[in-house]
């Protein structure tokens, strides 16, 4: 591993090529925070893949790409006399030591939950009108359904025990049931809605994360699907000529891989 040294070495040195491609090259001086927002954007969730899929060599590049962003973002605005890439670190800084009163203060707290749920009143003590102000309108909806719950759980609006969740999960079901046999499209959107975000809240408690829990089952989906159109391939006979009896017999093959 590097030593301090070296890591601010390498910073300095990224810090400096961020200098000279600004000044120098066509496509990087053209740049503006919202031409970049969309690639961000893509490396982050290119960052999520990796750790996904545990490739710790791509986590390496991933991040890489994120933190020429951060320097990238950095650079515009000093530009601009709003911010240099020394202000972005202090303000992070300055935020860890004022939400850590336990380690930087005389708060003492008995545990993580007690730790999460200090954060949230900090926050409203700053100035924030709702515990949910910090939740970004961009996230993807079930993204975004966890940050909601669990900001809330932060300040103590949350079931007590896993069970309960659970029943309300079977009550949102038996609703969007009643609700498909009325055959009103717009009361079905509703209450599947309700069963998406009772399902999400029951995964915090299960300490499952939805969106992570999901992607797995996507790649495994995937996976299991290109090995039945492989197989597919090998006979000579195209899915859509296969009975599904025929394709869940290589599905079930798929399953063992």
């Amino acid at each position: 591993m590097n030593t301090r040294q070296q890591q601010l070495q390498a910073f300095d040195r990224l810090l400096t090529i961020m200098d000279e491609l600004r000044e120098k090259c066509p496509w990087d001086r053209k740049q503006t925070l919202q031409s970049l927002r969309h690639l961000t954007i893509e490396e982050t969730y290119e960052l999520g893949d990796a750790i996904l899929d545990n490739d710790l060599e791509e986590v390496k590049k991933e991040l890489g790409d994120l933190l020429l962003h951060i320097v990238f973002y950095a650079k515009i605005g000093s530009e601009t006399q709003n911010f240099d890439v020394a202000d972005v670190a202090n303000s992070i800084c300055d935020k860890l030591i004022d939400r850590h009163p336990h380690i930087y203060g005389d708060v003492v707290v008995a545990d993580e939950e007690e730790v999460k749920q200090n954060w949230e009143k900090l926050k409203l003590k700053e100035g924030k009108k709702s515990v949910l102000q910090g939740v970004p309108r961009s996230l993807p909806a079930m993204v975004k359904a966890n940050r909601i719950q669990d900001k809330v759980a932060g300040v103590g609006f949350d079931w007590e025990e896993p069970h309960q969740v659970f029943e309300k999960v079977k009550e949102e079901l038996l609703e969007l049931d009643a609700e498909i046999k009325n055959g009103h499209q717009e009361n079905i959107e509703n209450e599947f809605g309700d069963v998406l975000f009772s399902m999400i809240n029951y995964a915090r408690f299960l300490k499952v994360n939805p969106e992570n829990a999901l992607e797995k089952t996507n790649k495994k989906f995937i996976k299991r699907f290109q090995y039945l159109e492989q197989k597919s391939q090998e006979i000579n006979k195209p899915l859509s000529e296969m009975t599904l009896t025929e394709m869940d017999i290589f599905w079930e093959e798929a399953k063992r891989y």
